[in-house]
């Protein structure tokens, strides 16, 4: 019950953000906001303030903000209206949303820093047979000081240290053992895996895992803050990256997308991690969320910036006919993207629970 409130929390912070770039930069454009609405279906709750009507729908999966004049074929010509604004001022319009979605993820990742988060001391857990460790003769629970002279504190950056070795080369550790320390020189071994991506590529390794032992990492205010862009940066070109894959058919749909399934099974096991891991899916989510809405595809804010690129090109928009047409295609393929994302999440995430139910 908990994951789920946190579920429809998340989802309903991100619409709202998303909704109130609309709202605020429609009103500092001078165009009138009709509607702002979270949710759809059955209305629980509305009030009108101004010349806005504020309501609260049943089922929290979604949202919109209504603007005057908004649609061709409502137009009056009133200078509150959108499309009675230029298309400068309309692009403002539709970049907000998209916008403030990715400074809630930098936000959110700026926050996981200083608040601080769980990582794995350097403590070796066990120990891979016929690979450099073991024949070095490392132990469970020794201590890892540094690498090649150069003090490691946290698994991750002995990790990529290592990982980035090339084969048959070799690493002196400095270790630590019942209070005394030695050095060792352990061989690296490289082997083929697959990254975030899909993608296979070599990596060093000397057969160690981490012993469950975790420290918490906190930084201050502004190296955390250098470090929230940093991720925030990362996210966007893994994203990118990702999403060129998969159109070029080098990265598997099925490995890749996620949807609203799939983001409950994400946010149940945030929830029994704390409060960071809750931050840190926030701002993924956030940060996805606004590449995703920017991709040109009709009903999308990337498809609407699109129409608006072509008017500029063209001195004048499309036809309301051809207009229709396209978003029509476009949310024919949006609606199958979804169900078939639906399916993958199902299979992916629920598949074993329902094989077992049936047995």
């Amino acid at each position: 019950m908990i994951s789920l409130l946190i579920y429809i929390l998340i989802l309903s912070v991100l619409i709202v953000v998303h909704e109130f770039g609309h709202f605020i930069a429609a009103r500092r454009v001078g165009v009138k906001v009709e509607k702002f609405s979270l949710g759809f279906g059955k209305q629980l709750w509305k009030r009108k303030k101004g010349d806005t009507e504020y309501s609260l729908s049943a089922v929290p999966m979604g949202g919109f903000v209504k603007l005057a004049g908004d649609n061709l074929e409502e137009y009056k010509g009133e200078p509150y209206e959108y499309f009675s604004k230029s298309p400068g001022k309309r692009f403002q319009i539709i970049f907000a949303g998209p916008l403030l979605n990715y400074i809630l993820g930098f936000l959110c990742f700026w926050l996981v820093f200083v608040v601080g988060y769980p990582t794995f001391t350097t403590k070796v857990g066990t120990l891979i047979d016929g690979m450099g460790a073991q024949e070095a003769g490392l132990q469970t629970q020794d201590t890892i000081k540094a690498i090649d002279g150069s003090p490691v504190a946290y698994w991750e950056d002995l990790q990529k240290i290592i990982q980035e070795k090339k084969d048959a080369s070799s690493v002196k550790l400095t270790v630590e053992r019942e209070g005394k320390e030695f050095e060792v020189n352990v061989k690296v071994k490289q082997q083929e895996f697959n990254d975030q991506l899909g993608q296979k590529r070599n990596i060093g390794l000397i057969g160690i895992t981490p012993f469950d032992e975790f420290v918490k990492v906190r930084h201050g205010i502004f190296k955390s803050f250098i470090l929230g862009a940093q991720r925030t940066w990362d996210l966007t070109v893994l994203t990118y990256k990702g999403l060129y894959l998969m159109i070029s058919g080098k990265m598997s749909v099925r490995d890749s997308v996620t949807g609203p399934l799939g983001i409950y099974y994400i946010t149940s096991k945030a929830a029994k991690a704390g409060i960071t891991a809750v931050l840190h899916l926030v701002a993924v989510l956030s940060v996805s969320l606004a590449i995703f809405n920017l991709l040109p595809l009709p009903i999308l804010d990337g498809g609407h910036i699109l129409f608006l690129g072509i008017e500029k090109i063209r001195g004048k928009g499309l036809s309301v006919k051809t207009e229709r047409v396209i978003t029509q295609v476009g949310v024919t393929v949006i609606i199958g993207l979804a169900l078939l994302v639906t399916l993958n999440d199902i299979s992916r995430f629920f598949g074993p629970r329902i094989t077992q139910f049936f047995k």
